[in-house]
C-alpha cells in the first residue's frame, strides 16, 4: 500500500475551487477532477461560501478605533521624542533662554 500525503490547500485555492462550483459552469466532478480534490470537498467549500459570503461585508467604514490601553504609551513615547528633537535643535542652534 502506498502512502500518499494529504495535499493542504490554501485559503485561496478553496475560493478558486468553491468560486468555480458556484459559477455552475462545469459539474462538481469536473471542478473536483480539474482541481484534484474528492467531489464532497468541493460541495462542503461552496456551502462555506455561500454561508459566510454575507460577512464580508458586514464590517462598518472608516479607520478602525484606536486601542484606549495602548494610546498613552504611545503618546509618552512620541512627545519623550519631540523633547529630545527640541532639545538638539537648541543646543545646535545655541538658542539659550
Amino acid at each position: 500500500m502506498s502512502e500518499s500525503k494529504r495535499k493542504i490547500f490554501t485559503g485561496t485555492q478553496k475560493a478558486k475551487v468553491a468560486l468555480a462550483a458556484v459559477k455552475g459552469v462545469k459539474t462538481i466532478n469536473e471542478i473536483a477532477q480539474e482541481y484534484g480534490v474528492h467531489p464532497t470537498q468541493v460541495n462542503q467549500w461552496k456551502r462555506e461560501l455561500l454561508e459566510n459570503a454575507g460577512s464580508l461585508f458586514e464590517g462598518k467604514r472608516g479607520p478602525k478605533p484606536v486601542n484606549a490601553q495602548s494610546d498613552p504609551d504611545r503618546l509618552y513615547a512620541k512627545i519623550g521624542q519631540l523633547n529630545m528633537e527640541l532639545d538638539w535643535l537648541k543646543k545646535k542652534s545655541g538658542f539659550n533662554p
